[in-house]
């Protein structure tokens, strides 16, 4: 009887259509399809979801000064996601947008289902409201009167809305989050968040009077559903989900969701909550990584210190971009970059180093008959940091080999030895033809054109330059 393939789901967040992907948008995506190819690697079937968060106030409101309807703008928006995604070589399963007929149907399905089980209900509403995170605030969130992630102070805003029970669900989220079944990481994260609760969670707004942009509560027309919902039900959606109580789809809950700390809260309230409000699994693991600054500066259109990553690509190429950006933040830690440093990064680490010794080594094999060992792996307890989600120290591990096995062609001056001790010679080159063929394969979910270029340069013998040097 053939063994049943393990099973991987990994998501990312939906991003807001009022903008372009920035490289912090890149990263989140490129890590979630680091990690879906190295478990497709490992022969699992893998569902990997990403997509964009098409509704709200602030999609219509960018849509307006850009003066076009707003579907034709979140259709440019979202295509624009994708294309950026495609020449990153991002490979993922389903690009679910918050616009798809399907999902609509799911979403005002669910909510009607959760109004029925008096999950949401109707009351006053006065509170604090940021625009441009679409998100209330109490006081305690407000450094100096101010959201501290978009520097504006929020609206005062009284208005009846409905509202989802989030607070019946306080108790057993905290216990769950404790006991490590709701996985939260880095560990800091969890200790913060377990901090959060004892303030105790209160019932959440989840609609908008008069935001014509978004979808109808089922149970009231006049009123449309606040974006949290509308976006975490992606999760399901992107599944085939219809909307349906206690009935997950194929492959969920997921193994791993990615996101950055500034939707960390929401994710451990209130999509939890929904989830257990629609009598369905939590995720696994919820995974945060840092933010890029550029110069010590947080990255800002304002500042003109954004990089995009078109740009990226156009300077490093696909590859090289992919290494630059998933090397660039530490487990759990913010990175800081600039083109400068990023600059010396491809040399020093792509050019001078595995690009110089994939063709030192080939070049050294011409004309002599080198079969590729096969001795023991060199590279040891990456599967260990991958299931840590430690990318930059995975990298870090196999860059160590790339720099040993320079350090020794030059100890053994290879060039001489090939010629003086042929034997020796040839036993030196066959060792690191097979570290060049692991490294090769232990590259491939971070770097796979490259991978693919030096096994095939492997098996011709003849070596081309992987990475010109930039000046």
């Amino acid at each position: 009887m053939a063994k049943r393939k393990k099973k991987f789901y990994i998501t990312t967040p939906i991003y807001y259509v009022n903008d372009r992907p920035h490289v912090g948008h890149s990263y989140t995506t490129l890590a979630a399809d680091v990690l879906a190819r190295y478990h497709r690697l490992k022969e699992e079937k893998v569902f990997f979801l990403t997509g964009t968060d098409e509704h709200g106030f602030k999609v219509a409101q960018a849509a307006a000064a850009a003066k076009k309807p707003t579907q034709e703008f979140v259709d440019e928006k979202a295509a624009f996601f994708k294309e950026s995604w495609s020449k990153l070589n991002i490979n993922y399963d389903n690009f679910l947008r918050t616009t798809n007929p399907a999902h609509i149907s799911a979403v005002t399905t669910a909510t009607k289902h959760l109004y029925e089980k008096n999950f949401i209900y109707k009351d006053k509403y006065e509170g604090l409201y940021c625009q441009n995170c679409e998100q209330y605030k109490t006081l305690d969130d407000l450094i100096e009167g101010k959201c501290p992630e978009h520097q504006i102070e929020p609206q005062l805003i009284r208005e009846e809305s409905y509202f989802f029970r989030l607070s019946k669900f306080e108790k057993i989220l905290r216990e769950k989050i404790e006991i490590g079944e709701l996985k939260i990481e880095p560990p800091e994260k969890k200790n913060e968040i377990l901090a959060f609760f004892k303030k105790g969670l209160k019932d959440i707004s989840i609609s908008r009077a008069n935001v014509a942009w978004g979808i109808p509560l089922p149970f009231d027309k006049r009123y449309s559903l606040y974006v949290w919902i509308d976006a975490f039900l992606n999760y399901l959606t992107g599944l085939g989900w219809n909307g349906e109580f206690g009935k997950a789809p194929n492959f969920f809950p997921p193994d791993v969701q990615l996101m950055s700390k500034d939707i960390l809260r929401v994710h451990v309230t209130i999509w939890p909550a929904l989830l257990l409000a629609l009598e369905l699994s939590l995720p696994k693991k919820i995974f945060v990584h840092g933010y890029f600054t550029v110069n010590g500066q947080k990255m800002s259109k304002s500042l003109g210190n954004v990089i995009w990553p078109e740009e990226l690509i156009q300077k490093f190429g696909v590859d090289g971009a992919r290494y630059l950006l998933i090397s660039s933040l530490s487990y759990g830690q913010d990175g800081d970059v600039s083109w400068e440093r990023l600059i010396a990064k491809y040399n020093a680490d792509l050019a001078n180093n595995l690009g110089n010794l994939v063709n030192r080594v080939l070049k050294l094999s011409e004309g002599i008959k080198v079969k590729i060992g096969k001795g023991k792996p060199r590279i040891k307890n990456l599967e260990k940091l991958f299931n840590e989600l430690k990318f930059k120290e995975i990298l870090d591990a196999i860059w160590q080999k790339i720099s040993w096995a320079n350090k020794h062609i030059e100890d053994k001056k290879l060039w001489d030895l090939v010629k003086t001790n042929p034997n020796e010679g040839k036993k030196v080159l066959s060792e690191l033809l097979s570290l060049i063929s692991e490294i090769a394969e232990k590259i491939a979910p971070f770097m796979p054109e490259t991978s693919e270029k030096i096994l095939n340069q492997l098996k011709t013998g003849k070596g081309e330059i992987l990475f010109p040097r930039l000046r």
